[in-house]
């Protein structure tokens, strides 16, 4: 059966035909100004599937991932999360690749920065402004989207319906109020942190002064949020990309942008295939860090674990409507709870001595054919994650019946049914079927760490630094990292 997508480009669901078979996947990651919520990871787990399933299928897969590093959101966390732009950036950046892996997510080939990619980024400005697409003013650069003959395509807008982009401060400086800017002049106003500032940061006017700027051809600047991603995607993975995954809030203005600059730039298509993953919601609202309605992946992991958390993004396909709620995590955590245990019996069951060479089950083999053809259906329909768990819930109740009613196991089935789980939910959804031990075991650790670190802070409060000391020296020996840090001390498992 052929791969068919959504393809935002067209609003129609079309086969999917790659230039050649190395698929160019770019997936438009996260500006580290905040802990990553359940709405940044249900990008992440779908985007990490769509790689599974392609690889799965026999293409190999170059995934790219970016990593936003310069916005005035971060600037924003100076005082509170580092001590200038680039430490608050490495402080966030740190946390959400731990996420990641915690997650099981699949390693993208690279995780570009926009700050080690500035020179892509200026050489590409500068071909927009050879081409005339693109003009200086103040020191600042816009890309003139009356240039760009198709710009509205992906979102299907009318450059003439569209209003102005940008702050307001930028009109003046545009020839056209549907103009971006491709490098913005100086670092970041203070206004513009102060908007953005949380408590416990430093003062937006101090702030401000922690931002990093660049020399360019039109002066000291930073760029613009629009033209990194077409800088880092196009510098590791060439002028046209196959598959370009993002938020469906990126859709316009920041997906609309990178066509057109890049296209500009170019003359070749940007992205084959747009897939937008859309919002998770949490009481009618998009679950947003400026919001404050959302629940850390770090808490979620914590308190439901990885397997859980990953059932849970992937019970509704990437482009259909998903909600966070008590009801709907509860339903994720028994749709797991089932799944594992039903891999569970099925390999206590082979691997025990009643499971018989010449024993039979048609039922149990017939319905492993047909999760397996349910599953690549299901896949192939645009990635539908939901009807893919469902085929393997099937499959889950066929091992339940076969080994609550035979006295003799039928071994082959069973080999087959373990299988298909490991394959299937193992390698294609990223679940860790069997290790609900080796996870409790972690979460042990993690307490008794927790417990040694209350002892030793105890033991500095009274003076006892010896002590202290002794406690840090024993954990870092069992390979704990421990790291002290004004908020108190933090620590990572082996």
């Amino acid at each position: 059966m052929t791969l068919r997508v959504t393809n935002t480009l067209s609003g129609e669901r079309e086969a999917f035909e790659p230039q050649d078979d190395t698929v160019l996947l770019y997936v438009c990651g996260l500006t580290v100004s905040d802990p990553a919520h359940l709405g940044h990871a249900r990008l992440w787990t779908h985007a990490d599937v769509v790689h599974r399933w392609l690889s799965h299928v026999g293409y190999d897969v170059r995934h790219v991932e970016n990593i936003t590093d310069v916005n005035e959101k971060i600037v924003a966390r100076i005082g509170e999360a580092g001590d200038d732009e680039a430490d608050v950036a490495r402080t966030y950046t740190a946390e959400i690749l731990e996420n990641m892996r915690a997650l099981n997510l699949k390693r993208a080939e690279v995780y570009p920065r926009v700050t080690e990619h500035v020179p892509e980024i200026v050489d590409l400005i500068e071909t927009l402004v050879e081409g005339g697409h693109a003009y200086e003013s103040n020191g600042s650069v816009y890309f003139d989207t009356t240039t760009f003959e198709e710009y509205g395509k992906l979102s299907n807008q009318s450059i003439e319906d569209l209003e102005s982009q940008g702050p307001d401060d930028e009109r003046s400086e545009k020839r056209n109020p549907t103009d971006f800017a491709l490098w913005k002049a100086g670092g970041v106003p203070a206004s513009d942190v102060a908007e953005h500032r949380h408590e416990g940061a430093a003062p937006a006017e101090e702030a401000s002064e922690g931002a990093q700027t660049w020399d360019s051809p039109w002066g000291e600047g930073r760029p613009g949020w629009h033209i990194e991603c077409s800088a880092m995607s196009m510098t590791h993975l060439g002028e046209t990309l196959d598959i370009h995954m993002g938020g469906q809030d990126l859709v316009f203005p920041h997906h609309e942008n990178e066509v057109a600059q890049s296209e500009a730039a170019t003359g070749e298509p940007f992205a084959r295939y747009w897939l937008h993953v859309r919002l998770l919601e949490m009481d009618g609202e998009k679950m947003s860090s400026s919001l404050g309605n959302f629940w850390t992946v770090g808490d979620a992991i914590a308190e439901l674990g990885a397997d859980v958390v990953r059932t849970f993004l992937l019970s509704t396909a990437y482009d259909s409507r998903q909600t966070y709620s008590e009801a709907t995590i509860s339903e994720a955590e028994e749709r797991w709870e089932r799944l594992d245990r039903a891999y569970e019996r099925a390999t206590e069951a082979v691997d025990g001595p009643d499971a018989y060479a010449t024993v039979t089950d048609e039922a149990l083999r017939g319905t492993v054919e047909s999760t397996r053809e349910a599953f690549t259906e299901a896949m192939n329909e645009n990635f539908n994650t939901r009807e893919a768990i469902a085929a393997l819930l099937d499959l889950g109740r066929a091992v339940n019946r076969h080994a609550d009613e035979s006295e003799c196991f039928d071994y082959r089935g069973l080999r087959e049914a373990v299988e298909t789980f490991e394959e299937l939910g193992g390698d294609v959804l990223g679940l860790a079927f069997g290790t609900e031990g080796s996870e409790g075991d972690v979460t042990v650790a993690g307490e008794v760490v927790e417990l040694v670190l209350d002892l030793r802070e105890r033991e500095r409060a009274a003076g006892n630094y010896e002590k202290a000391d002794g406690l840090r020296d024993g954990l870092e020996a069992l390979g704990v990292e421990v790291e002290d840090t004004d908020e108190g001390p933090t620590f990572r498992l082996p």
